[in-house]
């Protein structure tokens, strides 16, 4: 195990910071917004898919080593083909919401799911308080959520329709398909957002490198934040 040879301006924790914040903003959107259209729907995933995946593309090579960039450009390219999928205004329809919504999201759960488990792997035999494992384990639990949304999107029927009055209000509202399934991504984005955003805050610890075992990528295990940088 040896020391990182500097310190990077750009870390782990603002890839988190800025999921955090990306995903928050399509939260808010989508709950404040009247309209639960397919075409608002995906014009905000849209929007969150494109600026994360941005962010995960520029983290391959401002944050993460040799052995972990081309799986981060990987999930980030992943999210810019689905975030300029869901901008074309011609597929804007209840049907291709769920497609390219459930297909991002089992392809990048599947996807941060694995990097997670493997970084785990990686980090195996260090004290569950390591920022390597931690890390990992945030990476893993994202990827988790992400497969559970695209595997509860695939339960929620398209044509669904089921009107119902308020008699208070005096009205009559149709609940569909498309404003559950726009709810259900609304509600991902909110967790992501309170999960990232924790994690993101949570104390660095200085850069170290572990060798990995054969096979595996190298991990990397941030001790102590900045007292070590002080005193290094």
């Amino acid at each position: 195990m040896t020391k990182a040879p500097d310190a990077r301006s750009f870390e782990v924790r603002h890839v988190q910071l800025a999921r955090a914040a990306f995903a928050a903003i399509a939260a808010i959107m989508v709950t404040f917004s009247p309209d639960h259209s397919s075409v608002i729907g995906l014009s905000i995933f849209s929007g969150f898919a494109l600026a994360t995946g941005l962010v995960l593309v520029a983290a391959g090579w401002l944050v993460f080593t040799v052995d972990t960039r081309w799986p981060t450009v990987g999930l980030g390219a992943i999210f810019v083909i689905a975030g300029l999928a869901a901008g074309i205004a011609q597929l804007r329809n209840d049907t291709m919401f769920f497609v390219i919504v459930i297909a991002w999201a089992l392809l990048s759960g599947l996807a941060e799911t694995v990097m997670g488990a493997r970084g785990l792997r990686a980090a195996r035999g260090l004290p569950k308080t390591d920022a390597a494992r931690t890390e990992s384990r945030d990476g893993l639990t994202v990827g988790i959520l992400t497969l559970v949304l695209g595997l509860g999107l695939l339960f929620v029927p398209t044509t669904y329709a089921l009107r119902y009055t308020i008699e208070d209000a005096n009205a009559t509202f149709t609940l569909t398909g498309i404003i559950i399934g726009v709810g259900v991504f609304g509600a991902y984005a909110a967790i992501v957002a309170v999960y990232l955003g924790i994690a993101g805050l949570s104390p660095r610890k200085a850069a170290t490198v572990l060798s990995a075992p054969p096979g595996e990528p190298a991990a990397e295990i941030r001790e102590s934040a900045t007292d070590e940088r002080g005193t290094a």
